[in-house]
């Protein structure tokens, strides 16, 4: 029997129900969130945050009964809402304090303004103590802000009020510096505030140049004063308090320093005695010695740029007061003196970095100096440039006569002086590596040939300056860079293939250049010079033993025989196309030579430097058909004498046979003959007699080379003039003869006569089609032309595969024929 309680019992029973219920889901959704929180990745506590709170452990032991407050998705940016409303409430109290003390000053008694300025400031200044007590450092920062502000604002009310009198740069000097230590204390105080230390040291940078301004001082004044602060920011930088306030020293310190030095120098290079550079060397000395004091105890990349600013410094103070009483161009050799003598550093003990600063500033010295003497050489170099306008005008009167005005030289006295000096110091570091390996350079080992070439280089430009700052006789100066290339080509022997060697290639190929350009002012001299520096690179190309060296001084051997041997022409009194065949001498020796060397790359070199002495006598026959064709055929000669060699006949059998064909074609359009074939069938049939003998003896041979020669001899020659004939006669006959050719080329499958003939047969075709095509065209629509070029396109498009296979299979075709 069912026991049913009454309503009252009842209800009180779903009551109980209901709280049990309610206390089980509560249990639920606290595990649920603390599980998400196990789950979720760990978050950085946002700075100056406090840490969470321990939360009672949950019933049932199954974790915490409350969930700690985990930072929220917008966490970041709530910090980021708080810093800006504390940016804009600072700005905007800010603003209402300046326009406060600037415009509504004069509606107060001086005892109201007073009281108000100083309850403000008082205020201001005391509030950040108390916030950063209850944590609140935004909002302290953002006070202390407001206060530094409210202290300046002080400042200028005073002297708008109280001191009206006083002079505002004096005023503003000691504001600076009384700001300067209130900040500091302040700072120091409330060692948690981040920004009074920072500004304090940005209102430090004012106190000295202020006064020095106020005072009317003069301009070396104004720079012990910037020194001052510098020096002031380097003890900053390296024990102030706080990253902030090490980085705005420092920044202050290289702005107020590099002014100084700036400052010094200024004065030292327009200082006409040493009692007038003396001030500027003390101040710039100064400068060293801050920036060399702060290099000791900087970090290592700051250290290196420190040393290097007190070397420099150093070498424009000793060297501003040293070079007075100089010329200005003699100043260089001064200061490169003094950048030399900071090499000593290398045997005093210091810091390894301040070391290398040190070395750096005297490299960068160096550098400026070779830089400043580089103009002298490049003048030297290029300046005989100008006598290709005026070749073989007469031996000028001296050296510079031949290098044209293009370089003032008596302001360039003191050029060959500095390369010498920069030679001289390059061949120090390379004799003494050994003892500079331990030292602070600790140079990489490649370092000292770039020395010995650095020093070679230098010294050689010395040599070529020196006889222009003198200006020498033109004799002479030739001669002396004919001795500097023969002193270079004995280095290049001796050195091989090596850094040096090819160093001293480069510059002796650079010098035969200048003095071959130089020679080409009066006619003995070119004979003289060009004939020299084929003996010298023939000699030194024949005793090197490097085969990369030998192929450059055979070649530039070579370049040197053209010359004299084109100049022989023009003293004759020869054109230039009765000159061409002459030229052809040097390619022919070069021919002879090629076959009896054995170093493979040293024959290439020496031929292909003939090949170009075979085109310039073309290019000086090219005016004239006759010697035109006489120079092609000579040329096919000489190709075909080349070809006889194995390893040379795939490339000059070629070149033979197409200058041969083509002096043919030069000799008949001389001649003005409008029959060609009386003469280019005959040596067609004698050609083709050989190259059948030739596939006989060797069924390899290429149908190019036996049968090429022989029909462009006729067919091209015939089709020029076919080409122009308006006569049905010749075209027939060649169409015909280009026919049997191409049967015959596809019947035994030979390449030469299957491509000569089938494209002399379509030329001939489209000739013969050409006015019919026009007559068609002009009798077509206009739309016609456009809609049939239309059809063939969508036509080749349908198709464009299967022509692609067509023309692929007829490629193979044509590489399987010989």
């Amino acid at each position: 029997m069912e026991h049913v309680p009454p309503p009252a019992e009842e209800l009180a029973l779903l009551d109980q129900e209901l709280v049990r219920l309610d206390a089980r889901r509560l249990q639920l959704l606290n595990r649920r969130a603390w599980l998400m929180e196990v789950l979720r990745p760990p978050v950085a506590p946002p700075p100056f945050a406090a840490p969470p709170a321990r939360l009672p452990a949950a019933p049932f032991g199954w974790g915490p009964q409350a969930v700690p407050a985990a930072p929220a998705a917008g966490a970041s940016g709530a910090s980021g809402v708080q810093n800006v409303l504390l940016v804009l409430g600072g700005l905007l109290l800010t603003i209402a304090a300046i326009a406060f003390t600037l415009f509504s000053w004069g509606e107060m008694g001086i005892a109201g303004r007073s009281a108000v300025l100083a309850t403000v400031t008082v205020a201001a200044l005391a509030a950040p103590a108390l916030l950063l007590r209850r944590k609140l450092s935004a909002t302290a920062e953002a006070l202390a802000a407001l206060a530094m502000v409210l202290t300046v604002l002080d400042a200028y009310a005073l002297h708008a009020v109280a001191l009206p009198d006083t002079d505002g740069l004096g005023f503003a000097a000691v504001s600076s510096a009384v700001l300067t230590a209130l900040w500091t204390a302040y700072g120091l105080a409330l060692g948690r505030l981040r920004l009074p230390l920072p500004a304090a040291v940005v209102a430090g940078q004012l106190p000295l140049v202020l006064g020095a301004w106020a005072a009317g001082a003069q301009a070396a004044v104004f720079g012990w004063a910037l020194l001052v602060t510098a020096a002031a920011d380097v003890a900053v930088t390296l024990w102030g308090r706080g990253l902030a306030v090490r980085i705005t020293a420092g920044v202050g310190a290289a702005s107020t320093g590099l002014i100084a030095m700036l400052i010094g120098l200024g004065q030292s290079v327009s200082a006409d005695g040493p009692l007038a550079a003396a001030g500027p060397g003390a101040l710039l000395l100064g400068g060293a010695a801050v920036a060399l004091f702060g290099a000791w105890r900087a970090p290592k990349e700051w250290a290196v740029a420190a040393g290097a600013v007190a070397g420099l410094a150093a070498v424009a103070a000793v060297g501003g007061v040293l070079r007075t009483g100089l010329p200005w161009n003699w100043s260089v050799v001064v200061y490169l003196l003094c950048g030399a003598a900071l090499t000593a550093v290398v045997r005093v003990r210091v810091p390894q970095p301040v070391g290398r600063g040190v070395l750096v500033a005297s490299a960068a010295v160096t550098a400026g100096a070779v830089l400043w003497a580089l103009p002298a050489v490049a003048a030297v170099l290029l300046g005989p440039v100008s006598v290709l306008t005026d070749v073989w005008a007469g031996t000028p009167g001296s050296f510079r006569g031949a290098l044209g005005p293009s370089m003032p030289w008596p302001e360039s006295a003191a050029s060959p002086v500095v390369l010498v000096l920069v030679a001289g110091l390059s061949a120090a570091l390379y004799a003494g590596w050994d003892r500079v390996r331990g030292t602070l350079l600790s140079p990489r080992p490649g370092w000292r040939v770039v020395a010995a070439a650095g020093a070679m280089v230098l010294g050689w430009g010395a040599a070529l300056t020196l006889p222009a700052v003198v200006d020498v006789p033109y004799a002479v100066a030739v001669g002396v860079e004919l001795v500097l290339v023969a002193g270079l080509l004995a280095v290049a022997v001796r050195q091989g293939a090596g850094a040096l060697g090819l160093t001293a290639l480069v510059c002796a190929l650079v010098g035969a250049a200048s003095a071959g350009l130089l020679a080409l002012a009066a006619e003995p001299a070119t004979y003289a010079v060009f004939v020299c520096l084929l003996v010298l690179f023939a000699g030194a190309a024949a005793r090197s033993g490097s085969a990369a060296v030998q192929s450059v001084l055979a070649g530039a051997s070579v370049l040197c025989a053209i010359v004299p041997v084109s100049a022989a022409g023009a003293s004759l009194g020869w054109s230039a196309p009765h000159t061409a065949p002459l030229v052809l001498v040097v390619p022919a020796v070069t021919v002879l030579l090629g076959a009896r060397l054995r170093v493979a790359a040293v024959a290439l070199t020496l031929e292909l430097t003939g090949a170009f002495g075979a085109l310039v006598a073309v290019g000086l026959a090219v005016t004239d058909a006759p010697f035109l064709a006489l120079v092609l055929a000579l040329c096919g000669v000489l190709a075909a004498g080349t070809a006889v060699r194995p390893d040379r006949r795939p490339v000059a059998g070629y070149l033979a046979a197409a200058l041969f064909v083509m002096a043919a074609w030069v000799r008949l359009v001389a001649s003005e003959v409008s029959d060609p074939e009386a003469y280019t069938l005959p040596v067609s049939v004698i050609a083709f007699v050989v190259g059948y003998l030739r596939r006989r003896t060797d069924p390899a041979a290429s149908s190019w080379v036996a049968y090429g020669p022989a029909l462009s001899m006729t067919m091209v020659p015939s089709l020029v003039v076919a080409w122009v004939d308006p006569h049905w006669l010749r075209p027939l006959l060649l169409g015909v003869a280009a026919l049997v050719v191409t049967l015959a080329g596809a019947r035994f499958r030979l390449q030469a006569p299957l491509v000569l003939g089938g494209s002399v047969l379509a030329l001939v075709g489209l000739h013969e089609l050409a006015p019919h095509v026009v007559q068609v065209f002009d009798a077509l629509p206009r739309w016609a032309p456009p809609a049939l070029a239309g059809l063939l396109l969508l036509a080749l498009g349908a198709t464009y595969e299967q022509r692609l296979r067509d023309a692929r299979r007829v490629r193979e075709s044509l590489g399987r024929m010989r």
